[in-house]
């Protein structure tokens, strides 16, 4: 692993919102969701592909807050365009689990 400096960490901007909408990715090589995430008036709703249909239904993530990296380009998935990046950790099997926060935090907090 190549160590970075703080510099290096403070460039990735990570921010907290909430998940506004979730629809099906059918198009998707891997099972995903199309999640329409809030992240709070100054960076506003984004969208973002998620494959985390491991552990999660549609229904128990609309309202949920998950951490995203929100600074890199959008990036095609097949016809769809994710401008943020949902992070989340592999479980034994490679599903992905959610990274959350325990207490409510206002939309939009960064990441430090």
């Amino acid at each position: 692993m190549t160590p970075i400096s703080f510099a290096d960490f403070e460039k990735v901007d990570i921010r907290i919102g909430t998940i506004i909408e979730v629809l099906p990715f059918p198009e998707a090589r891997k099972p995903a969701f199309k999640l329409k995430i809030d992240f709070g008036p100054a960076i506003g709703v984004k969208k973002s592909s998620a494959q985390i249909t491991k552990h999660y239904t549609a229904a128990e993530l609309v309202g949920r807050q998950v951490a995203a990296v929100v600074n890199f380009p959008p990036r095609q998935i097949g016809p769809f365009m994710s401008e943020v990046l949902t992070l989340g950790f592999p479980d034994e099997e490679g599903g992905v689990v959610l990274v959350a926060v325990t207490h409510a935090v206002p939309n939009g907090g960064k990441l430090f």
